[in-house]
């Protein structure tokens, strides 16, 4: 075993100590060379998928390798020891390719890209540009990738080279209604400014959402839930028939305006009434944790007057969207406190009406 491994070490020559060297460099450092070129945390699922695959083509040259120098003394003909020597072109080609693809989606979203503070975190997020240009580079560095390595194959005649390119054709013609509308659909949606990655939005579909954009893909946008603390993903042609209403982008300066119901009877006195949402605003404001914008204040007024009772509304400020549930319960926990303490119910009454008929 150490005769052949001498014998390895001696025959490799300057070629060979390159492509080893090389490969066992970017293979011990494959975790940092992502970090650099990979925004994800570096415990995600897609970034140990990355990182698995950038190893494994490294480990395969390597292999590849020290086939040919294993098999060159038993090799019968130049056809049989060549055959390993495509393959090592082949996976140099395609571990080029996909390190150049991340290299050129790197540099896209650093030249391009916006920069967004995400849970509290600054990050470059991709806008349409960045994501047009970003497809248009992979699709190109991918062409000349597989016209690579169909000549290192030697599949060089037109026949050989038209028709594994036609089978790719007619392999994306076929499958274009799986992929095709979720890539327009993610640029349309990057494209209208209206939905970017950080933005709070609640969307109106078969249940009402209410979520962080943390990331827009190709094919799908993952939406962290704000109210659940779970991820969800949604694909952009689904997320495209929603209504969507995103609280990050105020109207006014003074921040998103929310509105909380409470319905009191109408024998409460309409000055203990305005007293008790005096009081309660106050408390709030001098909460710690409370989101709500102090300069503008807690606004109240009667909305509705109804049949069983008075429909007051109570109107805030909030810059800070992502804590808008707890604001919510806040608010309602204050106003809940100060009106047991004025003795007001919040409860809706029932009345209904007696006629005595002589």
């Amino acid at each position: 075993m150490m005769e052949l491994f001498s014998q390895f070490i001696s025959e490799m020559g300057v070629l060979g100590y390159a492509i080893v060297g090389i490969n066992l460099i970017l293979l011990f450092f494959a975790k940092t060379i992502l970090s650099l070129l990979w925004q994800d945390q570096s415990d995600s699922v897609n970034f140990k998928r990355k990182l698995m695959v950038f190893r494994a083509l490294n480990i395969l040259m390597i292999c590849a390798y020290a086939y040919t120098k294993f098999y060159h003394p038993i090799a019968s003909s130049d056809a049989e020891l060549s055959l390993p020597y495509k393959i090592i072109a082949s996976l140099a080609v395609l571990y080029i390719a996909y390190l150049s693809t991340h290299l050129i989606h790197y540099l896209i979203i650093k030249k391009y890209g916006k920069q967004r503070i995400i849970k509290g975190e600054p990050r470059l997020v991709p806008s349409y540009q960045t994501r047009l240009l970003s497809i248009f580079g992979s699709v190109f560095i991918g062409i000349i990738a597989m016209i690579s390595v169909i000549h290192v194959l030697e599949f060089n005649s037109l026949l050989e080279t038209g028709g594994i390119i036609g089978l790719i054709g007619v392999m994306l013609a076929l499958t274009q209604n799986s992929w095709a509308p979720d890539i327009f659909s993610g640029l349309i949606l990057l494209n209208s400014d209206m939905l970017q990655e950080g933005d709070v939005i609640l969307t109106k579909g078969v249940e009402p959402i209410y979520g962080l954009v943390y990331k827009t893909k190709v094919f799908h946008t993952v939406i962290l839930d704000l109210k659940d603390n779970h991820r969800m993903m949604i694909r952009n042609t689904k997320l495209r028939d929603f209504t969507i209403h995103n609280l990050s982008k105020f109207a006014s300066a003074k921040g998103l305006r929310e509105q909380l119901i409470f319905k009191i009877a109408y024998d409460v006195e309409l000055e203990n009434i305005q007293e008790m949402f005096s009081v309660a605003a106050d408390n709030i404001i001098k909460t710690e944790n409370s989101a709500i914008e102090e300069k503008q204040g807690i606004e109240y007024a009667i909305n509705d007057t109804g049949d069983h009772a008075v429909e007051w509304s109570v109107y805030y400020y909030t810059k800070n969207v992502e804590k808008l549930i707890s604001t919510r319960q806040i608010l309602t926990e204050h106003i809940l406190r100060t009106a047991n303490e004025y003795e007001i119910s919040l409860a809706t009454p029932l009345t209904h009406s007696v006629n005595n008929i002589a």
